[in-house]
């Protein structure tokens, strides 16, 4: 069981600090971001580090003479990249429909 407790002990804040938050920290929403393309994602993600490393492996391989090991590295690169940006523009959506249902 939850102990008893008073709600009006609990004062809450004044209008003053209510007012000098508001005016400090700004008003409590999402922020709101235009629609970012395609081929800006793509370049926020190829610009991970572990991305990064991953093609530079599968480099590493071609010119060891390795083919067929860095033809493999490098498709399934393709397919995380293409994974991150379907991920990425989800989110969008979903933040969007947020900001939409928060909004009066």
């Amino acid at each position: 069981m939850l102990p008893d407790i008073d709600l009006g002990a609990l004062g809450g804040l004044t209008e003053q600090e209510a007012a000098e938050r508001l005016r400090v920290e700004g008003a409590n929403q999402l922020p709101s971001t235009k629609r970012r393309g395609l081929l800006a994602l793509a370049w926020e993600v190829i610009r991970e580090p572990m991305l990064l490393l991953l093609v530079g492996a599968g480099a590493i391989y071609l010119v060891l003479g390795e083919l067929k090991d860095s033809l493999v590295l490098l498709a399934s690169i393709f397919v995380v990249l293409g994974i991150s940006l379907y991920q990425q523009r989800k989110t969008e959506r979903v933040l969007e429909a947020l900001r939409d249902l928060s909004s009066p």
